[in-house]
């Protein structure tokens, strides 16, 4: 065993899942164009919000019929709005894999007090979607973020059916590609795939999810921030760039740049191909030592972006301890911050691979795993 430390280091050793590395062009000078002390109603700011959306559209494909609209408190805020607004019409199933979509299952049935069905899967795994009935609306997220688990291929959600789809999407979009037929609201933020700001959230609405909001007014009081209507009619405004509150218009220029950054490496497509690259970097390292796994337990659910890793060495005695030391030892040596598994989630690591990470720097960390490893599981047999 060799505690060398390798001679290579990543450029960039930013590998966190949130807010995640900025694109490898960004700079500050890129955001001089923001019309920084100005209303973002008065036109300059206006234009730029429309920019977001009409380049959103571009970028994901997303039809011509579905509104966007630029949300507070990040794809939180947008996922609160969404089930806020528009559950209790019908019944409730909610899926959940992972913290987040946890946090979705805690805030219908004890927020909203809803029945809902739930249904559950442990980190590592994922819900039989066989058995998810879609004529009720449906809560879920596309990809786990602190599971590293996402929605397969082989899933295909029903086209004609009763409920609504509310899909957490927020370190999916961008990166994988999602059936826009299947999903009446789809929600994310700028601080994921593309390295956006934090703060500032993105609601994608079908021509279902816009009607029920023109159809259904909800039993409980809805706060201010939270309103898509207005005397039963769609606030459209939302969707053309008249934000509910004041957003920051140097956050909306550093996603603007972010977005023509990702046309400059082919738009989604391209996007996609660099997560799935930085992905599969991991995986093939993964599939060569036996003391690191996947948490992913399926190859076909394992995702391109938040990928997440467990120790399998059975010399470990306390895993949360020896996970959070390895990535502490990462840390000190300038190799790679923030991958330390989300604390709810099982101990090991969690590794951002969207598109805004270059596959050069993955695989210049993967050797720094190793003797971080090494290094630790050397240290815990001398104080043995």
């Amino acid at each position: 065993m060799s505690t060398t430390k390798p001679a290579t280091r990543p450029d960039n050793p930013r590998f966190s899942s949130g807010p995640c590395a900025k694109p490898p062009t960004f700079s500050l000078s890129a955001l001089k164009d923001a019309p920084l002390g100005r209303s973002h109603r008065a036109s300059a700011g206006k234009a730029k919000l429309k920019a977001a959306i009409d380049g959103t559209r571009e970028i994901l494909g997303v039809p011509d019929d579905y509104r966007i609209g630029i949300v507070p408190a990040s794809d939180t805020g947008a996922v609160e709005m969404a089930m806020w607004n528009l559950l209790g019409q019908r019944p409730v199933e909610v899926l959940a894999w992972e913290s987040f979509g946890a946090g979705w299952v805690t805030d219908i049935v004890k927020q909203l007090k809803l029945e809902a069905i739930v249904r559950t899967a442990e980190y590592g795994q994922i819900v039989d979607f066989a058995q998810v009935d879609f004529e009720s609306d449906v809560v879920f997220t596309w990809n786990g973020t602190t599971s590293g688990v996402r929605v397969p291929e082989t899933v295909s959600i029903p086209t004609k059916r009763g409920g609504l789809t509310i899909c957490d999407a927020t370190s999916a979009a961008f990166a994988q590609r999602l059936p826009w037929d299947g999903l009446d609201v789809t929600t994310f933020s700028w601080q994921k795939v593309l390295g956006g700001e934090a703060a500032h959230g993105m609601i994608v609405l079908s021509p279902r999810a816009a009607e029920r909001l023109e159809s259904y007014t909800p039993p409980w009081p809805l706060p201010k921030i939270f309103r898509l209507t207005k005397a039963g009619k769609l606030i459209e405004g939302i969707f053309e760039g008249a934000t509910i509150n004041t957003p920051s218009m140097l956050a909306v220029e550093d996603y603007l740049q972010a977005l023509e950054w990702a046309r400059s490496v082919g738009g989604l497509d391209g996007l996609i191909a660099r997560a799935d690259a930085n992905a599969k970097t991991i995986h093939d390292f993964t599939s060569s030592h036996s003391w690191i796994e996947n948490l992913a337990e399926d190859p076909e659910t394992r995702s391109n972006t938040s990928v997440c890793l467990k120790f399998t060495d059975g010399r470990i005695s306390d895993g949360a301890a020896f996970a959070k030391a390895v990535a502490k030892r990462l840390e000190v040596e300038g190799v790679a911050y923030d991958i330390g598994a989300y604390r709810d989630a099982p101990p090991g690591l969690r590794i951002w691979c969207g598109g805004t990470v270059e596959t050069a720097d993955i695989a210049a960390l993967l050797p720094w795993i190793t003797w971080a490893f090494e290094a630790e599981i050397a240290a815990a047999s001398q104080a043995a």
